[in-house]
């Protein structure tokens, strides 16, 4: 299956790819992050352990480059000052995110944070937003930490178990993309109804 992929699949230079695609795509959320996990969890299941990623240092790198995109777009709304607040300002979407953010925030919820990071684009929206709003890292950072991790887990579970189950073909890859997929779009559709559940 991952004869065309092989040479970076199983080399070291993986974790940094990883690390890169999911630490960027807080900013471009079109980033096949997700999908780069699952192939690599794939071929950790696939191979012995010398020549393929490692699951656990794979877990560990999205997990953290996913909370250090978190981060870093945080701190660059927070800094962004009246040009952010306006742009903010022209979207509803944006507008509502934030504020719904705030409201889960200001209740000691962050359940919203890592739901977010599911939903396609809403790690960005809630990203920025916190950062927009000037909300507290210590409120938001564990919150982003719980996300990061277990969007990581949840990716590389899918990856590892569905070569397990059905083989390391491009077979097991696509119905694991699918299952991400579709936890992302139960994801957008939890947070959509979250303002008539509150």
């Amino acid at each position: 299956m991952l004869e065309q992929v092989g040479s970076l699949i199983g080399s070291p230079w993986i974790y940094a790819v990883v690390a890169l695609s999911v630490l960027l795509d807080v900013f471009l959320p079109v980033l096949p992050s997700g999908v780069l996990v699952i192939t690599a969890a794939t071929a950790a299941a696939a191979g012995s352990a010398t020549d393929v990623p490692d699951i656990l240092a794979l877990t560990l790198c999205a997990a953290t480059a996913s909370v250090l995109g978190d981060l870093v777009a945080y701190r660059l709304a927070w800094r962004g000052g009246d040009r952010l607040d306006r742009a903010i300002s022209r979207s509803r979407r944006l507008t509502t995110a934030q504020e719904r953010l705030g409201a889960a925030l200001a209740r000691g919820g962050g359940a919203l944070v890592v739901l977010a990071r599911f939903a396609p684009a809403g790690r960005s929206v809630v990203s920025l937003g916190a950062g927009a709003a000037h909300r507290r890292a210590r409120d938001f950072l564990p919150w982003s930490a719980l996300a990061g991790l277990t969007w990581a887990v949840y990716s590389v579970a899918l990856g590892y178990f569905g070569a397990h189950w059905l083989g390391a073909s491009w077979l097991a890859t696509a119905v694991s993309v699918g299952a991400l997929f579709a936890a992302g779009a139960g994801a957008a559709y939890l947070m959509r109804r979250e303002p008539r559940a509150s």
